[in-house]
Order: structure tokens, then sequence, then C-alpha cells
């Protein structure tokens, strides 16, 4: 088997290969190189492993049982999702064509993902590659009065939930029951209330910057430039925008105070975090292992066939990273 290591994630060199064995087994390869792995990923930030040869969604489960402190069940998902239980999930519905910006996964939520494994079970023709960027390297790159500000005020998320785009109330909250999904809300430090047509709209008010809770660096953690509306391609934009209006739209972000986030600003963000990007094609068979804290990702346009799927695990909670903003007993 060679396995292949991606490299620090400050810039976009090639990765390291290096040799070794798995001839017992998924299981016996686990949990032998479980202590290995995770100490790589914790200097690194990421980790490919290559030559494991997975196909099978029943592999990735086999790994994540072995690997992890245990599962996340994702709530508040932005888009739908195949579930496969165990914290196993389909990569989320997205264009094929559009880019899935960097971002941490459920970064907006009090909960989240420590460590996210990534199997491909089938790689695209072209393109698709689930690339990563030093999450420290992006805060220490950005102006500092950007930082600063974000820093003191966190960052703001505006979400519209309706059944024509995105992902359902019954997606992101595992239930249609109102009362359910409003004490699921009062319970995450979620305000909402009820549009005129009976949506939900929600907003919730989270950290920008976080310390790493075994490290303790400081991190740019967030989707600010993703869920952003200027991040969505000009045509879909303007659609959404005739659709729904500019305040009904499926997400959106500002700073934490609720000033807009101009466009400039998110192209500064995305354009930091393309210098900071690395990237390496997928292989059918092919594991990613991500710190989610430390380490951002985003997903490339691809064309032809992707199965691409996702363990979320090590449940990290919010109040663990030093927050200002978003706990949950407030």
């Amino acid at each position: 088997m060679t396995s292949t290591l991606l490299p620090r994630n400050t810039s976009p060199t090639a990765p390291t290969p290096y040799e070794t064995e798995a001839a017992e087994g998924l299981t016996h390869w686990a949990v032998e190189q479980r202590d290995t792995l995770r100490a790589l990923v914790a200097e690194r930030g990421s980790l490919m492993v290559r030559g494991l040869g997975l196909r099978e969604v029943s592999d990735l489960r086999v790994l994540a049982r072995h690997l992890t402190a245990g599962a996340v069940t994702e709530r508040e998902a932005f888009a739908a999702r195949e579930a496969y239980g165990e914290g196993l999930y389909s990569s989320a519905t997205w264009p094929p064509n559009q880019p899935m910006c960097m971002h941490h996964e459920l970064s907006y939520t009090v909960e989240f993902p420590g460590l996210l494994l990534c199997a491909c079970l089938r790689a695209p023709d072209e393109g698709g590659a689930t690339a990563v960027a030093d999450a420290h390297a992006v805060l220490q790159a950005l102006p500092a009065e950007l930082t600063s500000r974000f820093a003191r005020e966190g960052w703001l998320l505006t979400r519209n939930y309706n059944d024509d785009i995105g992902a359902s109330v019954s997606d992101s909250f595992g239930t249609d029951d109102p009362a359910a999904v409003e004490d699921y809300c009062r319970a995450h430090a979620i305000d909402f209330d009820r549009r005129p047509d009976g949506g939900l709209r929600t907003r919730q008010r989270r950290n920008a910057v976080v310390h790493h809770p075994v490290t303790g660096v400081p991190c740019w953690f967030n989707q600010i430039a993703f869920l952003n509306a200027w991040t969505l391609a000009p045509e879909i934009r303007e659609y959404l925008v005739d659709e729904y209006g500019s305040d009904g739209l499926p997400f959106d972000t500002a700073y934490g105070d609720g000033d807009p986030i101009s466009d400039d600003t998110v192209r500064l963000i995305n354009s930091v975090y393309e210098a900071h990007t690395v990237r390496i094609p997928w292989q059918t068979g092919d594991l990613l292992l991500i710190d989610n804290i430390s380490t951002a990702h985003s997903r490339e346009p691809y064309t032809g066939p992707r199965d691409v799927v996702v363990a979320m695990a090590d449940p990290v909670r919010m109040d663990d990273c030093s927050p200002l903003f978003g706990r949950a007993d407030r």
C-alpha cells in the first residue's frame, strides 16, 4: 500500500509519498496506524492516504470506528445530503460546475466535528478536488483591521428555509415539527421568526476566530465568505434576489453587528484562501483526514460522476474554543 501525505497547508507543494503495509485488512490497519495517523493530522492539519482501495461506505465506517473518538450527527445543514448512519454522509448537494468555497464543517453550530474523514469511492473525470488551507496562516494573512473587527463582533448568519432551494427544515433539524425546531433553536443560541408565508428565518451570531482546543493556536474558523451572497455566481445571485428578495436568500452573512459585508471583502477573503490552498486530485480509493478547526476545505468544480463520502467525528463544543459568542447556555 502506498500512502501519501499532504504537506503543511502553507504552500501548494506536491505531496510526499511513503510506503506502508496493510495486509491484514482495514480493521487491523486502522488499529495499528491510529496513533500515527492522528499525530500526523494534528501536526499537518490534513493527511491524504493513498492505496487503501476504498470502494464502499462500509469501508469508511470501519475506519471511522477505529480512527476517531466518536461520531457527530449533522444538524443545521446548508445543503441536502444522504445519511448513512454513525456520522457518515454523502457529499453535500451542490452544482458540479460551481465551486464549494473554503469553509469549516458546521462552523456556525455550537457543536461541530473536530475531525473529518473523506473517502473517495469514485473519482470524477476532471476536477473535484477537496482542497485544504491552513486556518492559522489565513488568519495571519488577512488584514489586521478586518480580523480584529470579526474577532470583536463575530459574524452573523441569516437563513431562510423553504422547500424550493437549499436544505429544508427537515434536512437541517431532523424534524418538521415546528415546536421541536424552535426548542432546538433556543437550546443552540439561534434567534428565529416566522415569515409572512410561514417559512422559518433564523439568525445566529458566531465566532469568526477561535482557539484550537488542543494547541491553543488561533484560527480563522467560519463560513463568512462561503455563505455570503457575493460568493454566489452572479446569475444565481440575481435569480435568487428576484425570486425571494434580498432579505429572503437561503443564506447570507454579515458582520456581527449586522452591517453588510462588501463584495470587495468577500473577494479578499477568498483570494487569501486561494493563496494558501493545497490541492491534490482525488484517486478512487483515497482517504483524506482533515482537522476541521486548524484546516479549511473546499470542493472544486468537476465533470463526470463523483462519489466522496465523509465521516464527521470527534465532537467539539464551541465553549472549548475560547468563544465570545454563540454559547448554548446564554
